[in-house]
C-alpha cells in the first residue's frame, strides 16, 4: 500500500468509457439501455478502462452489473481493466467533501462496482465547494490509499479550467505530492479548446501526472438534433444563441457531407491525444483480441512508444460505441511508425497473410489500414473545423458557461445529514450495510434498484469474437 512505485501514466489506456449515459439526463430511461451488452462489446473490441460516477444516477449499479457477469470474470479478470469513479457530488446542488462522506462513497463504489479497490477515484465537480474542502477529500483519499489500498491514484475533476488549475498547484504546494489525474469535460471540443490553451501549461507545470479530455460532444452540444433530453428534461447549460450558431453550424457541415458530431469526435479524439500527449499515458489504446490474427500487430495494440492525450467517451448504443471505435481505431492507423516519420517515406503496410486476414475493419471498409487515409482525414477534419470555428465567431469560439451558476448554494438533503449522524460511529461493517440511504439522496431516481438480477451470459449478444474493428 502508499503511494504506488509506477505513475498512473504508465499504463492506463488512452481511450475510457465514460458512462454518464447511463443516466436520467442523457436517456430517459437508462435501464432500459443495452448496458450489460455495451460493457461486454467494449471489452471484446479492446477498450480497458472505464468511468463512472455515483452522481451519474444509476451509472455505478449498471456497470457493476456487467462487470459481474460471468463472460467478463472468466475473460476479463480484474486487473485488464481500469476503473475510475469519483466522490463528492450527491446531487445536483448537493455536494459532501467530509472524511466521513468520502469513506461511505468509496465503500458504496467498491460494493456497486463489485471489486476490491478502485484505480482512479476523482473528487467529483470540485468548483462547487471551498478549497480547503477539496484539500481535505484528497488527503482522505490519500489517507485510504495508503492505509487501506482499496483506492490506486487520486485526481480531481470539473469544468471551469482556472478552478482545475488553481486547485491542481495548492494541493502541490500544500502536501508537497502532485495529483496523479485532473479531469475537464466540455472544454477540448470544436467549440472550446481551452483546456489545451489555458490548462495544459499550468497543469503540467503543477506536475500532474494525467489530463484526460472527456465529453468531446460538449455534453451532448455538437450534435445535428440539439442537447440530448433525458427524463429530466432540458438539463444543458449552454444558452440559447449558443444553440441557435451550432445549429448553423451543423447545416453548412451537411451542405460539405458531413455531420456535426463525426467531425466533432475526430477532431478531440485525434487532436488532444497529439496535443496532450505530454500529460497523455502510455497504455495501449486499444487491447489485441485473444482470437485476432496472431501477425496481426498495428500501434492500436502495441502503442506508438510515445505518451498519447487520454480522452473519455461517452456512448447510449452499440451504433455509437462502433463508430467511435472505427474512429479511434483510423486515428491510431494514422500515428503507424514510419523512418523518421517522414511523409513522403512509402507506407509500411502489413504482409499478405495480413491484408487476407478476415474482419479486420478499416476506416474505408476495406481489409487493409492506410496510415495515408488517416492522414488524409485528419486534414480534412481540421479544415472543417476551421469553418465551423469561422461560423461561431469570437463571440462563442471558446465561449465557456458559468459552473456554478449565479446564486448556488450548496444544499445537502436532510436525508442525507441524518444518515451521516446516525452512522458517526458506526464500525466500517454495519456502514457498508446502510449504503442504501445515501444512495436516495442522488440526482437520478431509480437510484438503488430493486432488481437483485445480474445477467449472465457466455458471450455478448452480437459480439463474434473473431473480428477486430
Amino acid at each position: 500500500m502508499g503511494r504506488p512505485s509506477v505513475p498512473l501514466s504508465a499504463d492506463l489506456p488512452p481511450l475510457i468509457m465514460g458512462t454518464a449515459t447511463f443516466n436520467s439526463q442523457y436517456n430517459p430511461d437508462p435501464y432500459a439501455l443495452p448496458t450489460t451488452e455495451l460493457v461486454h462489446h467494449a471489452l471484446s473490441r479492446g477498450v480497458r478502462a472505464f468511468d463512472t460516477s455515483p452522481y451519474y444516477g444509476p451509472a455505478e449499479e449498471l456497470l457493476g452489473r456487467a462487470l459481474a457477469t460471468d463472460f467478463v470474470c472468466s475473460e476479463f479478470p480484474r486487473n485488464t481493466y481500469k476503473l475510475l469513479t469519483k466522490v463528492g457530488r450527491v446531487a445536483s446542488s448537493s455536494f459532501d467533501y467530509s472524511p466521513q462522506w468520502i469513506r461511505q462513497s468509496v465503500r458504496r463504489s467498491l460494493q456497486r462496482l463489485h471489486t476490491d479497490y478502485l484505480d482512479v477515484v476523482y473528487c467529483h465537480d470540485v468548483e462547487f465547494v471551498s478549497a480547503g474542502e477539496v484539500l481535505e477529500a484528497v488527503r482522505e483519499l490519500r489517507r485510504i490509499r495508503d492505509v487501506q489500498g482499496t483506492v490506486r491514484y487520486v485526481g480531481i475533476s470539473g469544468y471551469p479550467v482556472d478552478v482545475l488549475c488553481d486547485l491542481a498547484e495548492m494541493v502541490l504546494r500544500e502536501t508537497g505530492e502532485p495529483l496523479d489525474a485532473v479531469m475537464s469535460y466540455a472544454n477540448y471540443t470544436l467549440q472550446n479548446t481551452r483546456l489545451l490553451t489555458h490548462g495544459l501549461p499550468r497543469l503540467v507545470a503543477a506536475q500532474v501526472d494525467v489530463i484526460p479530455n472527456a465529453s468531446p460532444l460538449g455534453m451532448g452540444l455538437l450534435r445535428r438534433t440539439g442537447v440530448p433530453i433525458g427524463s429530466m428534461g432540458d438539463f444543458h447549460p449552454a444558452p440559447d444563441a449558443l444553440r441557435t450558431v451550432i445549429h448553423h453550424a451543423s447545416n453548412w457541415a451537411e451542405t460539405q457531407g458531413e455531420r456535426i458530431e463525426v467531425i466533432a469526435i475526430r477532431y478531440a479524439l485525434e487532436s488532444w491525444l497529439l496535443s496532450a500527449a505530454k500529460a497523455g499515458s502510455l497504455g495501449s489504446p486499444l487491447a489485441q483480441s485473444a482470437d485476432s490474427h496472431p501477425a496481426f500487430l498495428s500501434a492500436a495494440h502495441t502503442g506508438t512508444g510515445n505518451r498519447l492525450g487520454v480522452s473519455v467517451m461517452g456512448v447510449s448504443n452499440l451504433d455509437e460505441l462502433n463508430e467511435t471505435l472505427r474512429v479511434w481505431r483510423s486515428i491510431i492507423d494514422g500515428l503507424e511508425t514510419r523512418d523518421n516519420d517522414d511523409d513522403n517515406a512509402p507506407l509500411l503496410l502489413p504482409d499478405e497473410s495480413i491484408v487476407q486476414a478476415p474482419g479486420i475493419l478499416t476506416p474505408s471498409n476495406g481489409l487493409v489500414t492506410d496510415r495515408a487515409w488517416s492522414r488524409s482525414r485528419r486534414e480534412r477534419i481540421l479544415s472543417l473545423t476551421q469553418g465551423i470555428r469561422d461560423i461561431l465567431g469570437p463571440e462563442w469560439v471558446d465561449y465557456t458557461w458559468a459552473s456554478p451558476g449565479p446564486g448556488f448554494v450548496n444544499s445537502l438533503p436532510e436525508e442525507h445529514v441524518a444518515a451521516l449522524r446516525a452512522s458517526a460511529g458506526t464500525p466500517p461493517a454495519a456502514e457498508q450495510v446502510s449504503c442504501g440511504i445515501f444512495g436516495d439522496c442522488m440526482l437520478t431516481p431509480p437510484l438503488e434498484a430493486a432488481d437483485p438480477r445480474v445477467e449472465r451470459q457466455t458471450r455478448p449478444s452480437g459480439v463474434d469474437s473473431r473480428s477486430t474493428p
